[in-house]
């Protein structure tokens, strides 16, 4: 293990465990802001105290994603101080605006959602919902904006040997990012609607006298989440199409091409191979699938790892540019596997609750509940496919992984500091599933001391 792989690994486990928050919070900010406006309408204490049960799970994950964030911050001057100087003018800008802006936006509205009940007027505090929903997005946006010119440079110029920003509207209208956002955005509703439609599940196939309360929660969970996935399908094939001309060495590793493709291109459901040798001894390959997924066509040439690796020795010197091919082969089918498993989940959830039969398959609603974990396997693997299928490259093109790390800090500092984020990372994961399991045994009458129910069942202020 060098000092860069370390790096590395210490960068990849804080991220990976940060990036288990956030498409949860974004989610969560949009479900909660539906789940307040439908209570508006209704008025029912019963909405009432779904939507407050919600709540707190969702303050105990945005509390953890945002420390768990800001230790990420900490890690750019610590292993990687001269990938800060090579694109500082560049990467700060967007990270600037998304602190400045949308996560003060957030924290502001989320402040006026908590200390707001029967404080602001009904349509004040359900619109501080909205805008924390629309500032986690904002947030993800200008997040990605940052990522994207790190997978497509773009609106820079090279000075003294590092890149400086020369149009900030050509970073907004970077074409990495209008696929990547998206996706992403897509992704993050989905894992809303399965963590609202799981929980859901689980008090209505274990609390009779909570179901009425949770099947409405459940049907909108399962519909953002079966229209999710749906749009995470049609981002993803639009970001893979692009990444052909972006970054076809990713898209080669992500197939495990070794050589050009024929005229009709086929896409391997599985294939074993050894990615040292490049032999390839079983695989099951779908005929023409890999040309569609390219091109839209059922014909069309995809460049191999062999081909692009003279190219790019001939494009940016002499080096080794491919990826890890097991890492990338199958992050992207881990990736998409588990996407049509949540496809037919929330599809076939809402066909029972269609046809009154949902209640009557305990089952069902089981791998309902447990399905909450599926949207951020999904997230992982789709993370570790688009960094790790980037390599060896920490700004594609522009400068290498190995020559963005802080060239005076020794190995055994950086083990240290690896231990102890881990550690600290592995106790707020500890304390986080504690209370988030703990409120969920207590339900959604644990603050009942809050609410004040008139006789007909509409709440009142205290």
């Amino acid at each position: 293990m060098t000092d860069v792989g370390l790096a590395r690994l210490q960068f990849g486990t804080m991220i990976i465990y940060h990036f288990l928050f956030v498409p949860i919070t974004i989610g969560m900010a949009f479900m909660l802001a539906i789940l307040e406006t439908r209570y508006w309408k209704t008025r029912r204490t019963e909405d009432r105290k779904v939507l407050d049960f919600f709540g707190r799970l969702f303050l105990i994950n945005f509390a953890v994603g945002v420390v768990t964030g800001i230790l990420q911050e900490f890690q750019f001057g610590m292993n990687w101080s001269n990938y800060s100087r090579f694109v500082g003018d560049v990467f700060g800008a967007p990270l600037a605006v998304e602190a400045l802006a949308a996560f003060f936006m957030e924290s502001t509205f989320i402040g006026i959602w908590i200390f707001g009940w029967d404080r602001v007027s009904p349509r004040m505090h359900a619109w501080s919902m909205w805008l924390v929903a629309i500032g986690t997005s904002l947030s993800a946006f200008w997040i990605l904006t940052a990522n994207s010119f790190m997978q497509e440079p773009v609106g820079y110029k090279m000075i003294k040997g590092h890149a400086a920003m020369t149009n900030f509207f050509a970073l907004l209208g970077n074409p990495q990012l209008w696929v990547e956002f998206p996706h992403v955005e897509a992704a993050a509703l989905t894992t809303g609607g399965f963590f609202v439609a799981a929980i859901s599940a689980y008090f209505v196939r274990t609390q009779k006298k909570y179901r009425d309360w949770f099947t409405p929660a459940m049907t909108l969970g399962l519909l953002v989440a079966a229209v999710g996935s749906v749009l995470v399908v049609i981002m993803g094939h639009d970001q893979a199409q692009h990444l052909i001309f972006a970054q076809p060495m990713k898209m080669a590793a992500s197939e495990a091409l070794w050589n050009n493709s024929g005229l009709h291109a086929s896409w391997s459901i599985v294939s074993f191979f050894n990615p040292v040798t490049r032999h390839t001894w079983f695989s099951i390959p779908i005929p023409y699938m890999l040309s569609i997924l390219a091109y839209n066509r059922l014909t069309g040439q995809v460049r191999g790892i062999s081909t692009l690796q003279h190219l790019y020795v001939h494009r940016y010197g002499p080096g080794y540019y491919v990826p890890p091919i097991l890492a990338t082969y199958w992050s992207f089918r881990f990736m998409i596997l588990i996407g049509m498993v949540m496809a037919v989940v929330a599809v076939w959830g809402l066909w029972l609750l269609r046809t009154h039969r949902l209640v009557e398959r305990p089952g069902f609603l089981k791998l309902m509940t447990w399905s909450i974990v599926l949207p951020s396997l999904a997230n992982i693997a789709g993370w570790v496919m688009t960094e790790v299928g980037r390599q060896p490259w920490i700004v594609f093109g522009l400068q290498k992984t190995v020559n963005g790390v802080s060239p005076t800090v020794p190995i055994y500092e950086v083990a240290i500091t690896f231990i102890g984020f881990t550690l600290l990372y592995l106790v707020m994961g500890i304390i986080e599933v504690g209370l988030l399991l703990k409120f969920i045994r207590l339900g959604p009458e644990a603050n009942e001391a809050h609410l004040n129910p008139s006789e007909d069942g509409i709440v009142q202020p205290e």
